[in-house]
């Protein structure tokens, strides 16, 4: 017994044995005023506290004493234990009956008290561990909360808690280290098909209790079952992301394999027509063949390097190397590549000549002209006008491409950005739905933003670029350094 514990169970007699005398002497003082019968009565009281405070056996040893102090100190003849009436003799039994009867009850009701409040406490600790453990899918989470909960319980020097496949959970009093002696308590963390792990508990004083041993069981099977809704959730979240890869192949493959093959195609037929000789080399037809396949060999390249560059923004691979660029160059490069391919529109390019520096990637910032254009291109009706505007408006560069194409119903405009995405209202060309995709991976990487708009008379592509680089701004342009 703990020294603690010991000294509780000394004041609890003590206090018994003391509050016994000090009644009794209360009630010698008052002997010629009060009857023997209620003096038996009173008795009743002292002995009805010390079980309620001190329990059981307290409460008979106090009944005993005053059975003794009561034929003492007022049964005739005093100060001897001999009874010469009967109906003294009847009153103490039934005064000793009375007593036991009354320690008997109280301490009863003591015990279903307490087992109450046990009862309360371990109803309370797993509500606790079931509130904690509930929506959780990490197992070493799992393991750590049910060691917390274990170790508030069992008060040991040390707790494992070992979960397969995860790193164990060590909990111990202040300064402990892992006992070279086998555990007091071992309770595996039992699923329905298998053991997923187990608690070790060392604790050798007090030993562990019958209830306390079952409280931790009942821990493990709640902490089994958060273990198994960890692992399916885990187990689903697999099969969601192989499902979303099997299914973003299969569009990849049945897209790719459509547009790469109508290059291909082209580019076959022209090349045999030109190998077989029949076009002659003065012919209008050669030169037109010759364009084809320069100009589909340009298209074969663009879906290359789209499908490389998506997989890049996938991956987190698409690091700008920005630098200071003008924005008419990056323009003026991509209309003057594009000058076949967009011969059937009409290109217009408003951008100010003091427009200033813009920090970004020179070739990426041509692949999202070039995307954009392409998309006007392939949406907005021959001979029509393809605008492209930039502005400073606070600290970025605003920059619109607009086109005379059809619009796009509002609840598509977001949207539109994504991977694949597709309208069947307006989509009825070809294309792979990379390039509008390409072009927010790219924005957002410079640490711009990227939406579209519907104008009165068409569709705009909007987005802006940062002006300043690493907390840098742009440098003054030439023309405006003033000659001293």
């Amino acid at each position: 017994m703990k020294p603690l514990a010991y000294l509780s169970t000394v004041w609890h007699y003590l206090f018994s044995a003391l509050l016994i005398a000090l009644t009794t002497l209360f009630f010698f003082a008052l002997r010629d005023f009060l009857d023997t019968t209620l003096v038996a009565l009173l008795y009743l009281i002292p002995i009805g506290v010390i079980t309620t405070t001190s329990g059981f056996t307290p409460g008979i040893i106090s009944a005993v004493f005053s059975f003794f102090a009561f034929n003492y100190f007022f049964i005739k003849p005093y100060y001897t234990l001999a009874v010469h009436r009967p109906l003294d003799l009847v009153i103490l039994t039934i005064f000793l009956v009375v007593s036991v009867v009354l320690s008997r009850l109280v301490g009863r009701a003591q015990a279903g008290l307490a087992a109450a409040n046990a009862r309360e406490r371990e109803a309370t600790q797993l509500y606790e561990l079931s509130a904690a453990l509930a929506g959780l899918h990490d197992e070493y989470t799992v393991a750590q909360i049910l060691g917390r909960q274990v170790a508030a319980l069992s008060q040991g020097e040390y707790l494992e808690v070992n979960i397969t496949g995860s790193q164990p959970v060590h909990f111990s009093q202040p300064q402990g280290a892992l006992p070279s002696r086998p555990p007091e308590l071992t309770v595996p963390i039992q699923a329905a098909r298998s053991t997923l792990g187990e608690i070790l508990v060392w604790r050798s004083k007090p030993p562990i209790s019958t209830g306390e041993t079952r409280l931790i069981q009942t821990f493990a099977s709640q902490a089994a079952l958060a273990l198994e809704r960890a692992r399916l959730a885990q187990a689903e979240s697999r099969a969601k992301v192989l499902e979303e890869s099997d299914r973003l192949k299969s569009a990849i493959l049945s897209s790719v394999s459509h547009e790469l093959r109508t290059p291909l195609s082209t580019i076959k037929a022209a090349a045999s027509s030109l190998r077989g000789n029949e076009v002659g080399w003065d012919s209008p037809a050669r030169v037109e063949l010759i364009a084809a396949i320069d100009d589909e060999s340009d298209h074969l390249n663009m879906l290359v390097g789209n499908l490389l560059d998506m997989s890049r923004i996938e991956s987190g691979a698409l690091k700008p190397k920005r630098e200071w660029n003008i924005l008419s160059e990056i323009v003026g490069s991509v209309t003057a590549r594009m000058k076949y391919s967009a011969e059937e529109h009409k290109i217009e390019v408003d951008i100010p000549e003091n427009l200033p520096f813009v920090p970004v990637d020179y070739v990426q910032m041509e692949q999202v002209f070039t995307n954009l254009i392409s998309n006007s291109v392939k949406y907005a009706p021959a001979d029509s006008l393809i605008r492209i505007r930039a502005g400073v408006e606070g600290e970025c560069v605003r920059v619109q491409v607009s086109n005379q194409g059809p619009q796009i119903p509002p609840e598509h405009l977001e949207r539109i950005f994504d991977k694949f995405y597709r309208i069947n209202e307006v989509d009825r060309v070809t294309g792979t739905g990379l390039g509008l995709s390409i072009c927010k991976g790219i924005i957002e990487a410079h640490g711009g933003k990227i939406w579209a708009e519907n104008l009165r008379d068409g569709l705009a592509f909007n987005f802006t670029l940062p002006l300043t680089w690493e907390g840098s701004p742009p440098p003054q342009l030439p023309m405006d350094t003033e000659v001293e």
